[in-house]
């Protein structure tokens, strides 16, 4: 069975959100703050297993561009300068799919953490 494909992509930029559609009729809004601390980049996924980096202070963290980047994604660029990682259709298919469990364990880690948003 084939991953979905990408429809459309739409940033919101009042409201600081992603929205992919794919074309098996499911479509995720997801934060920007979502996506910056779960960006694909070695900075925030580090170079092997277990060298995840809990990135905090990103609540305000917006995007500035969406650049294409062959059939398989797309290139943010956040306003906080962040801009290596390359999101793949895959990658935001599979973060919207997560969001429900993935958002609120952040949120628990960073509380566990001392950190904030």
């Amino acid at each position: 069975m084939s991953r979905p494909r990408p429809l459309d992509i739409v940033l919101h930029s009042a409201s600081r959100i992603l929205e992919v559609s794919f074309d098996n009729d499911e479509r995720f809004r997801l934060p920007c703050e979502y996506l910056r601390v779960n960006s694909p980049s070695a900075e925030v996924q580090g170079h092997g297993p277990g060298q995840k980096v809990l990135v905090a202070g990103k609540r305000n963290v917006g995007i500035t561009a969406l650049e294409p980047t062959g059939h398989y994604g797309v290139l943010i660029r956040f306003d906080d300068g962040h801009a290596s990682g390359i999101f793949g259709w895959d990658t935001l298919y599979d973060l919207g799919r997560a969001y429900d469990t993935s958002w609120p364990a952040y949120l628990a880690e960073l509380e566990a953490k001392g950190l904030s948003r």
